[in-house]
């Protein structure tokens, strides 16, 4: 049993190391140039206070929020249009590249 319980544990580690060294920074830095920054900012830091400030947010919230948009889970007209049209490469692109920008957010 001990043996099955490591070897499950290995499996999931090999996972989810595969998916964290597969995200090119430089592709998401260009996907946010192009798709991104008129609403976020080039950083993920809007002037703007109606578009939330997505710099420096953790990885895995960026990329969740951006499948639930583009499944549906998650509803807004205008973010749904502009996830449609992601892929799942450029979903883990987008994570990626944001989530390493300095950001506002804060845990009070």
């Amino acid at each position: 049993m001990k043996i099955y319980v490591i070897a499950a544990i290995s499996g999931v580690a090999l996972m989810l190391s595969g998916q964290t060294m597969a995200a090119d920074y430089d592709a998401g830095k260009s996907k946010a140039a192009e798709v991104c920054a008129s609403c976020h900012g080039a950083d993920g830091n809007s002037p703007a206070p109606n578009f939330p400030k997505i710099g420096g947010q953790h990885r895995s919230y960026i990329s969740q929020a951006l499948s639930e948009y583009k499944s549906g889970d998650r509803i807004d007209p205008i973010m749904a249009g502009m996830a449609a049209a992601l892929s799942e490469e450029d979903i883990d692109n987008l994570a990626f590249y944001y989530s390493g920008q300095s950001g506002s957010l804060s845990s009070d």
